[in-house]
Order: C-alpha cells, then structure tokens, then sequence
C-alpha cells in the first residue's frame, strides 16, 4: 500500500486552518455567553484567565488587562457572570476559548455580591457575635411561628412539635416569605410577636432558589431578629441553603423540620429520663436506708449501750481522780505561799525599817558635805575669783594676748577688763 507523504499535514497546519475558519466566522466575533466563573486567576501583569460553565459544557476564557480594568467587581469562583467576547482558537493546546471583552454579573451575581457586602457590614457591627446569642429555653410552654400559612415549612413544623412534645402550645404569625413586600411582612409579624408571651420564635420557609429565600437576606429582616426580645430560631431553606437570618439568629437550623426538634425536647425522652431519674432516686433512698441500718445494727450492738453501768462507772472513777489531782494542786499552793509568806515576815527590813532609813540619810549627809567642798564656787566666797575667755575658764597665761577682753566670775558678780600685759613665774611677757 502506497501512500503518498503529501497528503499529510502537520498539526499545527491544522490548528492554523481551524483557527482561520473560526476567525472568519461572523457569528464567532461577537458572542453573548451567560456562564459561571470557575478555576479563576488574576496574573500579576492584570489578565484574567478562568473557566465559563453550565450544568453540562466548559469553555476556557481569557481577558487581557486593557478590557480587565473597565469591570467593576473582583471575579470569583461560583460567581454567575454575562460575559461578550469572541471565540477563537488557541494554537498552543488546539483548543477553542473565548477572548472577553466584556463582563458584569448576572442577576443572581449581583444579589450575591450584595449579600456579602450586607453579610460583612452587620458581622462588623457585631450582630453575628456569640456573646448576643440568647440560650433557647429547654422547656419551652409557647412557640410562635413565622412563615407562610401554607405550603410544606409550617407542616413539618407543626407535626414535628405535636409528635415530640403535644403539651407545647404553637401560635401562627403568617407571613410572605417571598416576593414583593415578603421582607416587610416578615418584620412586621417579628414586632407582632413581641407581645405575646413566647419562650422562642421559629422563623423561616422551605428551600428555593437565591431569589426566592432573598427576603431573609434583607437588613431590615436582620436587624428585626436582632432587635428581637424572645429568642429566634432561623429555619430556612434546606441545610446548604445560608442565609443573613441564619448568621443574626440565636440559632441556626437546616431546615424547617430541624428547627422545631431544636425547638422542643422529645416528650418520650424526657418521660424515659424521668423514669432513670425515678430509678436512681429509689436506689439511692435504698443505699442510704441500708447505710443507716447498719448505722444503728453497730450502735445498738455496742459495748457502751449494753453494759451502761460499766460506762458510768469508767467516768465515776475518772472524776476522783480528777477531784483528788486538784485537792493536791490546792494544797501544794497554799505551801507555797505560807513559805513566801514566812520569808517575807522574818526580813530584817520589815522588822526595824527606821534603822534601814537612818542609815541611807546618814551616808546621803555625807555625800553632799563632799559636794560642798569641791564645789568651785565656794572658792569665789573665800576671795578667789575665775577668768574667762570667750566663756572658756582660762587656766594658762598663754592662752592669752595683750588687749584680749576677759570676764573675771566673782563670788557676788562679774567683771569685764582688758590685758594691758602679761607676765608669767618666769618673768617672761
């Protein structure tokens, strides 16, 4: 078999030839695509590159950076995006993709990004914090329940609650839970429910689409719950479903049906926990009988209560002892002290004190004639008299100079006067 080589291309011949037919096709420059983003990348020189799908079909994307600053929102996963652009091949890979021209968020996009927005504002304002989440009552005696009077929400709430707990009674606030106005009706009902004496209030509908569960995704819907003075149990959509209600409520259930079992405690759990409560209260009654039988089996059958008189005997006796211990304690006292006693008398000072006294007088005489005569003012009586410098007793010639001014202490005065000369023993100035 001969097979000529010129009828093979290479790929990339290929790749150029598919590439010129898409170029060429009117209908492939300008193309309307509604997709969701997915695999996004921002590259540092700004082009975005990112996958465009729906539920059965991918297209690659691209967006250079000159088209990428005209958009107003950062692209994300999961975002639902219209985006205009035209398709052409990439030589590379061989595939086909689209190159963006334009983007902006589809509707539900759009009520996305309002949703985180809202969702960060009331977060920093501290609606979402742990520490303003109310404690559901355990016991609950009266429900109220926010959502449409029909439909399969209020069912499920109502036979849920009569099944796990019937003695609960429920009051129905009907509501809008969608569409125009259903924000408004739902805070409206929220206020209503302020007057009546409820434990806890169920709040919520059946899953739905992003628009149809928008209502709970209102302000003013959040800050009704918030605001709230009975405790509020979000219950809406199904258990994926997260809506601003679910992050400012007390509690957050799954579904409808969650939040009435979250609501009420089960009617036969708590009849089986009071019979195990009944159980252990008889055991522990039986326990303690039996410890005070054996109490009182051991004191009954004590050596004390059979024998009495031996006991009061034991203590009898102990009392002499004690009696005879003090007797003896008294009497060595008083022994002792009748020998202080004794002492004390015989003392030679007690006797003749008068000669004791006479004795000190007489050497206290004495003492002072002492004084008397080496008193240094007696001499001033007998015609001595005392210099003074400065009122320094001078007791040198040297301590003193020609025209010094002295002080002469006599026995009846003093006199002041000036050293004309000197002159000492030794004839010397």
């Amino acid at each position: 078999m001969n097979i000529e080589n010129n009828n093979y291309i290479t790929i990339s011949d290929l790749t150029r030839y598919i590439k010129a037919k898409f170029d060429m096709d009117a209908h492939l420059e300008n193309v309307f695509l509604r997709g969701e983003i997915s695999n996004f990348k921002h590259h540092t020189r700004g082009h975005l590159y990112f996958t465009l799908k729906d539920e059965t079909s991918r297209l690659s994307a691209v967006m250079f950076a000159s088209s990428a600053k005209n958009i107003s929102f950062e692209p994300e996963d999961g975002m639902k995006v219209l985006v205009t652009g035209r398709i052409s091949v990439y030589e590379a890979s061989g595939s086909y993709q689209i190159y963006v021209s334009e983007m902006q968020l589809d509707g539900i996009g759009n009520l996305y990004l309002e949703y985180e927005k809202l969702k960060k504002k009331l977060a920093e304002e501290g609606l979402f914090a742990p520490e303003h989440k109310r404690p559901i009552p355990r016991y609950p005696k009266k429900i109220g329940i926010i959502t449409a009077p029909t439909g399969a929400a209020i069912r499920d709430i109502l036979s849920t609650i009569k099944r796990r707990y019937p003695i609960c009674e429920t009051i129905l606030f009907p509501a809008l839970v969608q569409g125009v106005g259903a924000k408004e009706s739902i805070v409206a009902q929220l206020e209503k429910a302020q007057n009546y004496d409820l434990d806890v209030i169920i709040c919520g509908r059946g899953g739905g689409s992003i628009e149809d569960l928008w209502a709970f995704n209102e302000e003013i819907v959040a800050r009704a719950i918030y605001n709230s003075k009975i405790p509020v149990i979000s219950a809406v959509g199904h258990e994926i479903d997260f809506t601003i209600a679910d992050y400012v409520a007390d509690l957050r259930a799954p579904t409808p049906t969650g939040a009435a079992e979250m609501a009420v405690p089960n009617l036969t759990d708590l009849i089986n926990l009071l019979e195990q409560y009944k159980i252990r209260s008889n055991e522990g009654i039986s326990n303690i009988l039996k410890k005070n039988e054996l109490r009182l089996n051991n004191v009954t059958s004590s050596f004390a209560l059979k024998n009495p008189l031996n006991l009061y005997a034991i203590k009898e006796q102990r009392l002499d002892n004690l009696i005879d211990n003090l007797n003896k304690s008294i009497q060595n006292k008083l022994h002792s002290t009748k020998l202080l006693y004794s002492k004390v008398v015989s003392n030679n000072v007690l006797k003749n004190p008068y000669s004791l006294i006479e004795k000190k007088k007489n050497k206290f005489d004495i003492l002072l004639k002492t004084i008397e005569v080496l008193n240094p003012l007696k001499l001033l009586d007998s015609g001595y008299s005392i210099v003074k410098l400065n009122g320094k007793v001078i007791t040198d010639i040297n301590l003193l100079n020609n025209n010094d001014i002295i002080d002469i202490d006599m026995h009846n005065g003093i006199i002041k006067a000036s050293v004309l000369e000197r002159n000492d023993y030794n004839g010397k100035e």
